[in-house]
């Protein structure tokens, strides 16, 4: 490590190559929590580049624990975290309005690194009992819609870093890594980035996959459809900006999208709004950000129409009771 250091310090950056195997090598414990946390800490005084992405990309990959739900065409809503706005569990929150919508989703999360509740967080309190066996996860798929995959039970390189990432308690190049080494390989995907480089990024590397895919940046630094500001929006297809009033029908104040100030909060919060207790400004966040979800998949002929589907879920009560499903398979 301490030539790789070196290297990195004289501004110098890694080969695919070498960036995978440097990953390795830290999930291999081949590297102490010093070494470690100084080679982090690298690339928070730098910009990543796409060959150094990919090639950490590439290690996840290769020693991920793999998994096998069937040929379920499914989507993953998250972000990248790490824009340090500490709102509740939005995507979460999303994934169960789409499951309850019908569209099957494999949710990949972990637990907050800059957050005080992270998708593993909220879940764990709510009673979901993380898990990588393959036939458990995909009961819950076929009867709940969804299915919970905890990062550091499928990659071994997010468990050897998770004590560091939490004493840094700073976005890392591993929350930039999350979106993309879903276990479950996901058709569809909605990506939340925290900056206009990291969007850049994304649309580069989800091009090659050929699978239909939505980036959402908030334009005043949110990693998801905030409300508070315009959100770029990228596609397969192509970019725009979309104002707020477009995407949720109004806008809605920083405060009032707050995640509280410890899990337990977060979990209450998540609680009253899937239960449709949720304020205004609540409801149009995450009825916004699983609009745009469900639109992604293809199976809506606008967005105004996925939009509706997703209000039917919240308002039925049908995104409650994927939840309630998932809960009692544990």
């Amino acid at each position: 490590m301490k030539k790789i250091l070196q290297y990195l310090f004289e501004h110098k950056t890694l080969s695919r190559l070498q960036a995978k195997e440097t990953l390795v090598n830290m999930s291999n414990g081949c590297y102490n929590d010093s070494e470690m946390a100084a080679f982090i800490t690298v690339f928070l005084m730098r910009s990543i580049t796409i060959d150094e992405l990919q090639g950490f990309r590439d290690a996840l990959l290769e020693l991920c624990v793999k998994v096998d739900l069937g040929t379920y065409q499914t989507i993953d809503i998250v972000g990248t975290g790490g824009d340090g706005k500490n709102t509740f569990n939005i995507s979460t929150l999303a994934c169960f309005i789409v499951a309850g919508a019908g569209q099957k989703v494999t949710k990949h999360g972990n637990y907050g690194a800059s957050s005080v509740s992270g998708a593993s967080n909220v879940m764990e309190q709510l009673g979901y009992k993380h898990k990588n066996d393959s036939a458990a996860l995909r009961k819950e798929l076929e009867e709940a819609n969804i299915c919970f995959l905890h990062a550091p039970l499928f990659h071994p390189a997010l468990k050897a870093v998770g004590p560091i990432r939490k004493n840094l308690r700073v976005r890392t190049f591993f929350n930039m890594l999350g979106p993309m080494v879903n276990p479950a390989a996901p058709a569809y995907q909605l990506v939340g980035v925290y900056n206009l480089e990291m969007a850049r990024i994304y649309n580069y590397l989800l091009q090659q996959t050929g699978n239909p895919f939505t980036i959402i940046h908030s334009l005043d630094g949110y990693d998801e459809i905030s409300l508070t500001n315009d959100t770029k929006i990228i596609t397969q297809h192509g970019e725009q900006i979309a104002t707020a009033e477009q995407l949720g029908k109004r806008t809605v104040t920083q405060e009032s999208i707050y995640g509280g100030e410890t899990v337990t909060e977060a979990a209450t919060i998540f609680t009253n709004i899937i239960k449709g207790q949720g304020t205004f400004a609540q409801n149009a966040v995450v009825l916004a950000n699983a609009a745009m979800a469900l639109h992604c998949t293809g199976s809506y002929a606008s967005y105004n129409e996925a939009y509706q589907a997703a209000v039917t879920s919240l308002d039925s009560g049908k995104a409650y009771h994927a939840l309630q499903t998932l809960i009692s398979l544990q």
